[in-house]
């Protein structure tokens, strides 16, 4: 395990719980980005594939945490924009 990949996955998950609150709270969409949110997603299941096929350890399971996270925020963008119309 890459202790540094770790690290760096933590920090990035970490802003993630926020980010869902502001949305799940606020109903708005200020200041996010679809295309940001797809591109973070996209490379997080990137991560996940590349850990599956060519170095599978524990750190899958950050990747598979962050890449949850911000799908979360996804759906909470749809949600929001059908709210606030």
């Amino acid at each position: 395990m890459n202790i540094f990949e770790a690290i760096m996955l933590i920090c990035f998950g970490a802003a993630w719980p926020f980010s869902i609150y502001k949305s799940y709270t606020s109903k708005e969409n200020t200041g996010k980005s679809i295309i940001f949110l797809l591109v973070v997603f996209v490379g997080y299941m990137a991560g996940v594939i590349h850990k599956l096929f060519y170095n599978f350890d524990l750190v899958i399971y950050l990747y598979g945490l962050n890449g949850c996270m911000v799908f979360v925020d996804i759906i909470l963008y749809f949600r929001n924009k059908k709210i606030t119309g």
